[in-house]
């Protein structure tokens, strides 16, 4: 459902160790924007009734049920975006603004 890539996942653990949440699961939301895209959210979170829960590289995921099929087939990364400059970013096939990479001939 949700993938965690090793670098990804190595920023989390180092968040979670940080922050002081062994023991919680990382929680992963989506909220549709007005104009039809995506907006993530991204914290540390027990799990509640209703919560989908999976594992990915190791890390704890929750996922409410109205937004689990939101984020089917999604992947989070770990990306330096300008130099000296990283965030995680979500890569989403569900998400209008996502554009597949180009296919190699």
């Amino acid at each position: 459902m949700i993938t965690i890539t090793p670098r990804a996942a190595e920023q989390i653990r180092k968040s979670i160790d940080e922050t002081q949440s062994q023991g919680l699961n990382l929680r992963i939301a989506v909220r549709r924007e007005d104009d039809g895209n995506f907006d993530y959210g991204l914290g540390f979170d027990e799990r509640k009734n209703g919560d989908t829960h999976l594992v990915s590289e190791g890390i704890g995921i929750v996922v409410s049920e109205g937004n689990k099929d939101f984020l089917l087939g999604a992947v989070i990364d770990f990306v330096e975006i300008n130099p000296g400059e990283t965030r995680f970013i979500v890569i989403n096939p569900n998400d209008p603004a996502h554009k597949a990479p180009p296919q190699e001939s």
